[in-house]
């Protein structure tokens, strides 16, 4: 009930045009950061990989950046890591796309959405995923699961689980997923591990062939005006590994991406990137390797003040798949961070 409550107001606020006036409450140059992982249809015949990582289909992304561009002035993220340096300021509602991982569809179904529109995107690499078909630790999960002939089974860390339709076993998935996220990295890949044989099922090498970009799309793509930055090698929860796995991972995928493009990076977004993901140790760790910006998923948008005092700490908008119009609409301006904070 109270979910149908709140897409009815929502629905209302947007028809009405109250939302841009309601985020207006945070003042004209707040920073709106937009974090997206995937443009796909999780629905499409071969599709193997995790749903849930799908933020939007082609037709809402579409969707959505119409809005954006209509409500909103598109930054790029040179433009805002001169603003924090003490350059030039944002113009009035500045909003920076970005994506994280480095998903290839990244590449061919989102870029060309925004470069039809004229605005600027940010993709964080996990370059240790960059031209190689392995797959993201959730992705692989989510192939085992999707190719068991299995209904029920004791998985590693919660046990036993039952499912029928398919609904149920991408609940069960996710639910798993979820849990793993709590546990030390060490723990995590020795349940990955372990999975297959759980489920009764063998991952093939080439599961996921044309899953994420190769190094030559990335330069392509630097080339046409892509920007860039690190989000780790292989995709760690900074705060559940040791001191030096974070340290290495943070380099490494900085120089790797130093290397490649031929340019410095000095941005960074944390992998998951929530309150239990992000401390003093971490911002602390990006401010000695050099990094200027670090991005998080703590809801956003960003004052200005804020920003340029925490500029490792800056915040973003994580959009899922299913918001509708509306919520989108409502995420963009701010809204559900100012009800927040005014409760």
């Amino acid at each position: 009930m109270a979910m149908r409550w709140k897409r009815a107001l929502a629905l209302a606020a947007h028809r009405g045009g109250l939302l841009p006036a309601a985020g207006a409450l945070f003042g004209g140059r707040r920073l709106t950061v937009l974090a997206y992982h995937r443009v796909a249809d999780p629905h499409a015949a071969g599709f193997d990989s995790y749903r849930r990582n799908v933020s939007a289909t082609p037709a809402e992304f579409a969707a959505q950046m119409d809005y954006v561009a209509e409500h909103f002035h598109p930054v790029s993220l040179e433009q805002v890591e001169a603003a924090l340096d003490g350059g030039p300021g944002l113009p009035r509602r500045p909003l920076l796309v970005t994506f994280d991982d480095g998903y290839r569809d990244n590449l061919t179904a989102a870029w060309p959405a925004l470069q039809e529109r004229g605005i600027p995107m940010t993709v964080f690499l996990a370059t240790g995923f960059i031209g190689g078909g392995e797959g993201f630790p959730w992705d692989r999960a989510a192939w085992c699961f999707r190719h068991t002939a299995l209904r029920h089974a004791t998985l590693p860390v919660v046990g036993e689980r039952s499912w029928a339709a398919a609904e149920e076993r991408e609940a069960v998935l996710g639910a798993w997923l979820e849990a793993l996220k709590r546990l030390p990295d060490a723990a995590r890949e020795e349940a990955l591990e372990a999975l297959p044989g759980t489920l009764g099922v063998a991952l093939p090498d080439d599961a996921f062939p044309n899953l994420c970009l190769t190094w030559g799309e990335v330069r392509e793509m630097a080339g046409a005006g892509v920007s860039f930055g690190a989000h780790t090698e292989q995709h760690p929860i900074l705060t559940r590994v040791p001191p030096e796995r974070a340290r290495s991972e943070v380099r490494g995928s900085r120089r790797r991406l130093e290397d490649e493009l031929g340019t410095a990076v000095r941005t960074f977004a944390y992998p998951n990137g929530g309150r239990a993901d992000v401390d003093e140790t971490t911002v602390r760790l990006l401010s000695e390797e050099g990094f200027r910006l670090g991005f998080t998923l703590l809801p956003g948008p960003e004052r200005p003040s804020a920003a340029r005092r925490s500029p490792l700490l800056l915040r973003r908008i994580y959009i899922h798949l299913g918001d509708y119009p509306a919520r989108f609409a409502a995420k963009a301006h701010g809204v559900p961070r100012l009800l927040r904070a005014v409760r």
